[in-house]
């Protein structure tokens, strides 16, 4: 059995996406939880297992997984039919993950810092800056409409999903990457399913 814990328009609105894309919306129960909100409103549930009451958590035969960078590697890999991992072998594997790791490690903690109007020297040192991300986005995304080349990916999936949120940067490249991850049809579906189950 497998569950995803799913508040409706936050960072697991990404893992929705991913299970329609991987066609595996019938293997995995979503269960709608509330959450903690930043404007103060919601609250931890307590149906949710997740150790901290925060989402996407998925519990897959009693086992969690936690943080979206892993669940998104763990379903590519389990519903490998879909196309969206690299599987262990292929010469992209390494640079899969390593966008994965990259999006928890360096692109979530910038743009979360920015939005929240916190800003220092050591932690640009430490993260890099946004116009390094952007920049190097760009760069990857240069005469390919995909982070891995023709073939969109989990790891797009990811990486476009706080652009998808906070809006687009304004880099034409970007923008136009962000936009065709928009156009996905798990991005579609995944808005439409939090639009029929409101968060609380």
């Amino acid at each position: 059995m497998i569950t995803l814990f799913h508040s409706p328009r936050s960072r697991s609105t990404r893992i929705v996406a991913l299970l329609q894309e991987l066609d595996a919306l019938e293997a995995v129960g979503i269960e709608i939880v509330t959450i903690p909100r930043m404007d103060g409103s919601g609250g931890r549930d307590p149906r949710n297992p997740h150790p901290d009451g925060k989402v996407p958590l998925l519990v897959h035969d009693g086992v969690q997984v936690w943080e979206s960078s892993a669940i998104i590697a763990y379903l590519a890999d389990l519903f490998p039919q879909a196309g969206l991992g690299i599987p262990a072998g292929d010469p992209q594997r390494g640079p899969y993950l390593s966008w994965l790791a990259w999006y928890a490690g360096v692109v979530e903690p910038v743009l979360t810092l920015k939005a929240v109007g916190v800003d220092h020297p050591a932690l640009a040192r430490t993260f890099r800056t946004e116009a390094e991300i952007e920049a190097r986005l760009s760069e990857a995304l240069t005469d390919r409409p995909y982070l891995l080349g023709d073939r969109f990916t989990a790891a797009d999936l990811l990486l476009h999903s706080p652009y998808a949120w906070f809006g687009k940067p304004g880099r034409p490249v970007i923008d136009a990457w962000v936009e065709r991850c928009m156009d996905r049809p798990g991005a579609r579906f995944a808005a439409e399913f939090d639009a029929r189950h409101p968060a609380d």
